[in-house]
């Protein structure tokens, strides 16, 4: 595995992520719970290196260390507390900083992702098959509508790996996504302010470009329920509330699907939801953010600083109507 390389900054070979740091797979799917003792053997086998126990995440609940200390940028990561106990998962709370606690006993067993729509191959996945997608580390931004920031260390795989396995239709344009209704472990849904389930899209483009990842773990370690176990959209170039978490399902479409965000409120929250300073929220600018851990504030980039990488996708298009 090797980290992504993006046009936005080079990045310099002292940077690259030696081999040996990596996730220890074995040990990330038995924090999973899926893969009993005796068949770590085979889960090790893939044709690439395995970390040595050293670089397993540690067992005495210390936050794990990332491969890397800072993104592509030199932005110092996140730290792990904040990572996962600053949340909106409003599923569980509106409450930022009580997600944790309310998504505690959540119990991702059994997990499976139903991918179909305008397809060749519709399949369901079950979460071991997930994870035998070549999982890397990407450290991201994340940049949330709310203008507050951070910078995460994701273990995921591209999306477009697995679509590629679906098969695409020529007539798919686009790309749904649903989370997991599921009121009784989820006490936020019982709330009738919300059409539930939460749903989000992406053009076929988008979701296809090598930015865009399935996370399925961050700091070295499986999801955290609150940042949306097992698995999860992360488009960093996005406000964060396009990265929908607790993904059950996946649907290839002609037209573009309805988000929850664009249905409650489309006069604040547009499909496309990119990282734009010079759109404002209607209640806030957008010209500048908080960087949790940070004091003061700083500048807002465009894309959310990916604009190298992802800004062909909107040649022609006026951004502030497709906002």
């Amino acid at each position: 595995m090797s980290r992504a390389r993006f046009e936005s900054v080079p990045v310099p070979s002292s940077e690259i992520t030696p081999e040996e740091v990596y996730l220890n797979r074995r040990e990330f799917l038995k924090a999973m719970g899926i893969v009993s003792a005796a068949g770590l053997a085979l889960a090790a086998c893939g044709g690439r290196p395995v970390g040595s126990p050293e670089s397993s995440p540690p067992a005495d609940g210390t936050p794990p260390r990332a491969s890397l200390g800072t993104d592509e940028l030199g932005d110092p990561l996140t730290s792990y507390e904040a990572v996962t106990h600053y949340n909106n998962f409003y599923e569980f709370t509106t409450d930022k900083e009580r997600v944790a606690q309310l998504a505690g006993n959540f119990n991702p067993s059994a997990w499976t992702v139903e991918v179909g729509g305008l397809v060749n191959r519709p399949r369901t996945y079950t979460l071991e098959d997930l994870l035998k997608f070549e999982q890397e580390e990407r450290i991201y931004r994340l940049r949330c509508v709310e203008a507050w920031s951070m910078v995460i260390p994701w273990t995921g795989f591209e999306l477009a790996a697995l679509l590629k396995q679906v098969e695409p239709l020529s007539s798919a344009r686009y790309v749904r996504f649903v989370a997991l209704l599921d009121p009784q472990q989820m006490p936020g849904q019982s709330s009738s302010l919300y059409p539930w389930p939460y749903t989000e899209g992406l053009r076929l483009d988008e979701a296809m470009h090598s930015l865009t990842i399935l996370a399925t773990g961050l700091y070295g370690k499986p999801l955290p329920p609150q940042n949306g176990t097992p698995i999860r959209l992360v488009v960093p170039w996005k406000y964060g509330f396009k990265s929908i978490k607790s993904i059950v399902k996946i649907e290839l479409t002609e037209t573009q699907p309805a988000t929850l965000w664009n249905t409650i409120a489309p006069n604040e929250y547009g499909f496309y939801s990119n990282v734009n300073p010079e759109v404002n929220h209607p209640r806030w600018s957008q010209a500048t953010e908080r960087r949790i851990g940070e004091s003061g504030r700083r500048e807002t980039l465009l894309f959310n600083g990916y604009a190298a990488d992802v800004a062909a996708l909107y040649a022609g298009m006026d951004l502030r109507l497709n906002y």
